[in-house]
C-alpha cells in the first residue's frame, strides 16, 4: 500500500497516532498532539469527522449529556464542540505535512466522507469498526480511489469477507485491521490469533492491528503474527477530560511502542545459532576453563585431581578433561596455569 510517498511494505511497521477527540476541540492542543506524536516517531496522525445533525436522530442529538466528559448540555452540543471546521482542518493538514506526518481521518457518515475528500483532500481514509456493515459509506469512500484502512471490531468473519470482496471488486487499495471494540480491551478479548487467520484468508492485503489494549505488549506480538499497520489512541495527558483519554498512550508509551516495533525485524535475526563477536567479553569473563590445581613437573602424568575448573574462560572446557587426563606434561607448569593441549606430549 502506498500513501503519498510512503510505502507500507513487508517489514517496516506503519504507526498511526489516533487523536480522535483527545484534542478537546482545541486547535492548539491538536497541534501539540501532532508535534508530540511526531517526536514519538509515528508515521501518521488521525482525526474523526462527523456531520452530527444528519448522523444522529433528533432525539439522540438533543438528549441531555450529563457525563463528566461532556463539553455541552446535550449530546449534540457535546459532539459539535469537538468538531473542526474546514479552515481548521486545512491548518491541521498543513501543520502535519510540515512535520512530515500523514494526516487523515475517519468519516462517520457520507457527508463527512465527501467533505474530507473534496474540501480537505486527505490521502487516506479509515472506516471505523462500527461501519464495517455500512455499505453506503464504504462505497462512497471507495469511489474516491484512495487507500482505505478498515477496522473490524464488533464484526464476524462473514462481515469482514463481505467488505473484503466488495473492495477487491472495486479494485481499491486497502488494509484490514484486527480490532476489539471495547475500551479498554481486556487481555482475554484481544484474540491476536485472528491476525494469523486474516493473513491466510485475505492474501495480497496488508493486515493491521487497531489496539484499545492498555500498554504496548500486544502490538509487538501482533507484528510477529503478520500485522504491519498499527493504530493506537494518543494523548498528552490521560487525566484530561474525554472518554478516550484513559486508555490512550502518552508520549513515553508511544515512543517506546515505535522504538520496539522497529526493533522486531532486526531482533528476529537469521535463525542461525552461532557465537557472536558481541559475546566475547561476557563469555571470557564468566565461562570456565581448565586450570592446574598445583605446581606440576615435566614428565608427570595429569590426574583428575590436578585440574580445577575456574574463571575466566579462553581455554579448554570441562568437556575436554577426558582428552588430557593421563597425558605426560612437556614442561613445568605453575599453579593455576591455563591448561592447553600443547602442554602435553603427543
Amino acid at each position: 500500500m502506498r500513501i503519498n510517498k510512503t510505502l507500507i511494505g513487508k517489514d517496516k511497521p506503519f504507526v498511526i497516532a489516533e487523536i480522535g477527540s483527545n484534542h478537546q476541540g482545541s486547535l492548539d492542543k491538536c497541534k501539540e498532539l501532532f508535534l508530540s506524536a511526531k517526536n514519538a516517531g509515528v508515521d501518521a496522525v488521525k482525526l474523526q469527522k462527523r456531520d452530527n445533525k444528519t448522523l444522529f436522530t433528533s432525539k439522540m442529538f438533543n438528549q441531555p449529556y450529563n457525563s463528566e466528559n461532556s463539553f455541552g448540555r446535550t449530546y449534540g452540543e457535546h459532539r459539535e464542540y469537538l468538531e473542526f471546521n474546514k479552515i481548521q482542518h486545512l491548518k491541521l493538514k498543513q501543520y502535519a505535512n510540515d512535520l512530515g506526518l500523514i494526516f487523515f481521518s475517519t468519516p462517520f457518515d457520507v457527508n463527512s466522507a465527501i467533505f474530507l475528500h473534496k474540501e480537505i483532500d486527505i490521502p487516506l481514509f479509515k472506516i471505523a469498526s462500527a461501519d464495517i456493515n455500512n455499505k453506503q459509506l464504504i462505497e462512497c469512500v471507495a469511489s474516491f480511489g484512495k487507500p482505505i484502512i478498515i477496522s473490524t471490531g464488533g464484526s464476524t468473519k462473514k462481515d469482514v469477507v463481505r467488505v473484503y470482496n466488495l473492495l477487491r471488486k472495486k479494485k481499491n487499495n486497502f488494509a484490514i485491521m484486527h480490532c476489539t471494540s471495547s475500551y479498554p480491551t481486556e487481555t482475554k478479548d484481544v484474540n491476536l490469533n485472528i491476525i494469523k487467520d486474516m493473513k491466510k484468508s485475505f492474501k495480497n492485503c496488508i493486515i493491521g492491528y487497531s489496539s484499545h489494549h492498555n500498554g504496548i505488549s500486544t502490538e509487538l506480538i501482533a507484528y510477529t503474527l503478520g500485522a504491519r499497520i498499527f493504530e493506537k489512541h494518543f494523548t498528552l495527558n490521560r487525566s484530561w477530560k474525554g472518554t478516550d483519554q484513559s486508555f490512550s498512550l502518552e508520549f513515553s508509551g508511544m515512543s517506546k511502542l515505535v522504538r520496539d516495533l522497529n526493533r522486531i525485524d532486526e531482533a528476529l535475526g537469521s535463525g542461525e545459532k552461532k557465537f557472536l563477536k558481541s559475546e566475547n567479553q561476557a563469555i571470557f569473563k564468566l565461562s570456565k576453563s581448565l586450570y592446574t590445581s598445583r605446581e606440576l613437573m615435566k614428565g608427570e602424568k595429569l590426574t583428575y585431581e590436578d585440574i580445577e575448573v575456574k574463571c575466566p574462560g579462553g581455554g579448554l572446557n570441562s568437556f575436554d578433561i577426558e582428552k588430557i587426563v593421563g597425558k605426560k606434561i612437556k614442561k613445568n607448569l605453575k599453579y593455576e596455569h591455563l591448561i592447553k593441549i600443547t602442554d602435553f606430549e603427543r
